[in-house]
């Protein structure tokens, strides 16, 4: 089992930034592509950002809603992955999760073996 845990959500105005962290254990963290979802009220959870395994490389995935704005980076000595999320909207409010897939990066949810609690983003307007 991997045990994901999310941290630094929040409430931040429109147009200013938070940095969420996904600490994770139990496993093998290189061997992990993680991913970044999040699920606003009454909607489905969606796909935000995601990485591929810690080695040779990691490339890096995003939904056209953070294109430009959200950047998700690993660092394997920690453990952790993070999602840096600039220039907020009202409209990036949910409750943000993170994953884990053991093998290739993939944007589809279902397909990811681990999934923290999440971390809740409140943008007001």
């Amino acid at each position: 089992q991997m045990q994901l845990v999310e941290s630094g959500g929040g409430l931040v105005q429109a147009g200013g930034s938070l940095r969420l962290s996904c600490a994770a254990s139990g496993r093998t963290f290189s061997r992990y592509a993680m991913g970044w979802f999040r699920q606003a009220p009454g909607k489905e959870r969606e796909f935000v950002a995601a990485i591929s395994l810690g080695w040779p490389g990691s490339a890096t995935y995003y939904a056209d809603s953070g294109k430009g704005r959200f950047t998700i980076s690993r660092d394997s000595a920690k453990n952790t992955v993070y999602l840096q999320m600039n220039s907020l909207k009202p409209e990036d409010t949910a409750l943000y999760y993170c994953a884990a897939r053991n093998g290739a990066t993939v944007t589809l949810q279902h397909e990811y073996d681990y999934w923290g609690q999440g971390t809740q983003v409140t943008v007001s307007s």
